[in-house]
């Protein structure tokens, strides 16, 4: 029973008229001025901010906690004794079992009345304890209290006491009805069982493809947790997912760093079974790392790609990964936001990562980092990268979701894993030129030179044949608005080398438009 509502405290529980046993028998009846109950509704890399939680308007209620007069021993004491039947008062109108029962004489029982008389599952027994009082209900107010809505102490113990009342009112229902649906089996057929069946109920639920349960399970047995090692203790867990049959796995770079170099390895497939892998290559820039299986399984099945260029904002997203370790775990959401400029780190150097990322509402934790960001039919759009976080707090070292979470374009991720899966190592496009990596410059501004004194525009690379110089400002990429160094770099390398790209940039207060040919850089540096 669902405590989101809160029954006005004071007021006594309606009437709940008595189903007829057999034989009929007279029972009590509250008071008709009684107040009616009314229920009433109760009342990583960029800094964000995360909207106050709200306040619960009412504590969670014990539930079911029905106070009894009388005790298990009573019931047994008086289960099996019989009790002799009392004809109806001569002057007594006669006892309608569907209609209202008479007014109770002058110090009558309170209210509730007892349940019906001799069940016919319990064998007989008296309506009363030893002690004369009913074996359920709640007590009644006290002769000439008024319950007083506006005076009463309002909080978690009124509600406890709705909640009892109410399921005691909801039960006092379910026993006569049952007793009855008993009663009329008994006398109408040979067998005394009160079992009710239902031979229509469904024995399988199938689930469309198109649901999220169906998606779901058909993405799950290609998605693996990644457990990585490293030689000198440290590790952690992440997610990947099948990319082809030959045991190749996608996941994020910082997700197996720590155990690249010298470190164990493995994957870990819903239904429990565990592979040993090994690095294949990884893109530090990009985030990205491919794995292989070394002794894979047969009948491994590719998670379909989708195309992250066709994702429009709104698009229902599904995220699958182990977040805290919590392997198969599935979200869902939405995509909130596309071409988000993410910067992040893997955690093991000073390097970053740059990509445009999509932005999901998907809950998306520390764990779920390589897993596969789905769209509707269940094709891969994304590999969830990163989170905002507003920090872990109270000694905790890794926040929870915020409803910010960024992935890295399939189309963008593909490209870059078929580079690591025949050569080993990335490819990255280039303009030729060192840009700064501030932001609120209005742009992406090309410094005044490069790392240790090396020119900020490669001689004779992209930028300078297409007239960039030192000191431009950089304010579109296509048609991009370009608002830093990093913005420029994550879409730069959602391309690839030999592309023709049209930047636009402002020298000395004029604007000017430029085309470039992407060049490349191969392997971090």
């Amino acid at each position: 029973m669902s405590t989101e509502n809160e029954g006005t405290e004071g007021n006594a529980v309606p009437a709940v008229p008595s189903v007829p046993p057999a034989p009929p028998v007279p029972a009590t009846t509250p008071d008709p001025a009684a107040d009616d109950v009314r229920d009433e509704p109760a009342g990583t890399s960029a800094a964000g901010a995360t909207p106050p939680a709200a306040t619960p308007t009412h504590a969670d209620a014990p539930r079911h906690t029905p106070t009894a007069q009388g005790t298990p021993q009573d019931h047994a004491a008086t289960a099996h004794t019989p009790q002799p039947h009392t004809p109806p008062h001569p002057h007594q109108p006669p006892h309608s079992p569907y209609g209202a029962a008479p007014e109770p004489p002058a110090g009558a029982a309170s209210w509730p009345p007892p349940p019906p008389a001799v069940p016919s599952y319990a064998g007989g027994g008296a309506a009363h304890t030893p002690g004369g009082g009913p074996v359920w209900g709640a007590p009644s107010p006290q002769p000439g209290h008024t319950p007083s809505p506006g005076t009463g102490k309002r909080g978690a113990g009124g509600l406890i006491a709705a909640v009892a009342v109410a399921a005691l009112v909801a039960g006092g229902i379910g026993g006569a009805l049952g007793f009855w649906a008993a009663d009329r089996n008994d006398n109408g057929s040979s067998g005394s069982s009160t079992t009710v069946s239902a031979s229509d109920s469904p024995r399988d639920l199938k689930r469309p493809a198109g649901t999220v349960a169906g998606v779901a399970a058909k993405a799950l047995p290609s998605v693996v947790t990644i457990d990585a090692q490293g030689g000198d203790g440290e590790g952690g867990t992440g997610t990947g997912f099948v990319y082809d049959k030959e045991g190749h796995i996608l996941t994020n770079n910082h997700v197996v760093a720590s155990a690249a170099e010298s470190g164990e390895l493995s994957a870990t497939f819903s239904d429990g079974k565990k592979y040993a892998a090994e690095v294949v290559g990884r893109a530090q820039g990009y985030d990205v790392a491919v794995l292989k299986l070394k002794n894979p399984p047969a009948g491994l099945t590719p998670l379909p790609l989708g195309n992250s260029e066709s994702v429009a904002v709104g698009d229902s997203t599904i995220a699958i990964g182990a977040p805290f370790g919590l392997s198969n775990t599935v979200t869902t959401g939405i995509i909130s936001a596309k071409n988000r400029p993410v910067a992040s780190g893997d955690g093991s150097s000073s390097k970053n990562s740059y990509m445009s990322a999509l932005q999901t509402d998907a809950s998306i934790n520390p764990g779920n980092s390589g897993g596969p960001l789905l769209d509707a039919t269940g094709a891969v759009i994304g590999i969830n990268s990163a989170i905002q976080s507003t920090g872990g707090g109270l000694g905790q070292s890794q926040a929870g979701s915020i409803g910010l979470g960024f992935a890295i374009p399939i189309n963008q991720a593909k490209n870059v894993a078929e580079q690591l899966i025949k050569t080993g190592k990335p490819v990255y496009p280039v303009i030729g030129a060192t840009v700064s990596m501030e932001e609120k410059t209005g742009g992406a501004a090309i410094s005044p030179e490069g790392a240790a004194g090396t020119p900020s525009v490669t001689p004779n690379g992209p930028a300078a044949k297409a007239g960039l110089k030192p000191g431009d400002v950089i304010t579109k990429f296509n048609d991009t608005v370009i608002d830093s160094g990093p913005t420029l770099i994550g879409e730069i390398w959602t391309r690839k080398p030999g592309e023709k790209v049209t930047l636009t940039y402002e020298r000395d207060g004029k604007t000017s438009t430029a085309e470039v040919t992407l060049g490349q850089r191969e392997g971090d540096s």
